[in-house]
């Protein structure tokens, strides 16, 4: 027992103690930004190279909801007009706050949200994989760890809907996976909240058009809190989670 005890002090404190400062490395693929430079007419290599559709021209904008975080674009701009910073607070509670552009430089989370209120103080959260890579869950799962310890403000990923606040939905929802959706989504008590996680929950993502997905559900849901990334960094999902709590 006295081993053990001096271990843990040995140890020290593991985790991030300020998820609010802590950045990733600066060569993450964070928050874009749109340059100021002129795009030289008739441009529009950063389209053609957009494996998912993320950017529009004229003026230049970035769908947060689309983009998966590659170089490309970054890439093969001649003006540089696109860059990635390692920034990780992304989330918004709406769609139209997550098209970057130089008017509009980073995603709202508005922190006065009714549903925010009311679980501010305990959030439980059921994790639904819909069809994805895996990826985002893995960087869910992070959360629980040493490093990140999420649990420390009260919020956990639960294995039953009927323990939960709310879903935390992943990949991009194919029609195998519509049906446990929506009765996962049926047992969660009401006023239950919806996240959706990562580019492929937020619009498809990479597989955007397939015949294999039914994303009819998700229209008739209210979604409280969008959260982008291929995968998002736990950094991103911890930020966002506490903005929309207000913590």
């Amino acid at each position: 027992m006295f081993d053990f005890i001096k271990a843990r002090i040995n140890q020290g404190f593991q985790a991030i103690k300020d998820l609010r400062t802590a950045r990733p490395p600066a060569e993450f693929r964070g928050l874009p930004v749109i340059g100021e430079a002129e795009c030289p007419n008739g441009c529009f290599k950063c389209i053609d190279v957009c494996p998912v559709g993320a950017i529009t021209v004229n003026p230049v904008n970035v769908d947060l909801r689309k983009c998966i975080f590659c170089p490309d674009c970054r890439l093969k701009c001649p003006e540089s007009k696109i860059e990635f910073t390692n920034d990780v607070r992304m989330g918004a509670t709406r769609t139209e706050s997550l098209v970057i552009s130089r008017d509009n430089r980073a995603p709202v989370i508005e922190a006065d949200n009714k549903a925010g209120s009311i679980f501010k103080r305990s959030l439980k959260l059921r994790l639904i994989s819909a069809g994805g890579c895996n990826r985002c869950e893995l960087e869910l799962s992070a959360l629980g760890n040493v490093n990140f310890d999420i649990g420390r403000f009260g919020i956990d990923l639960v294995t039953s809907p009927r323990h939960a606040d709310g879903i935390v939905l992943t990949g991009p929802l194919t029609a195998n996976m519509a049906y446990a959706v929506e009765e996962t989504w049926s047992n969660v008590p009401m006023p239950g909240i919806v996240i959706l996680c990562g580019a492929c929950a937020l619009s498809g993502g990479l597989f955007a058009g397939s015949p294999v997905l039914d994303r009819s559900f998700l229209d008739t849901l209210h979604v409280d809190l969008y959260i982008p990334g291929c995968p998002p960094h736990p950094l991103t999902v911890a930020n966002a989670l506490l903005d929309f709590l207000g913590r």
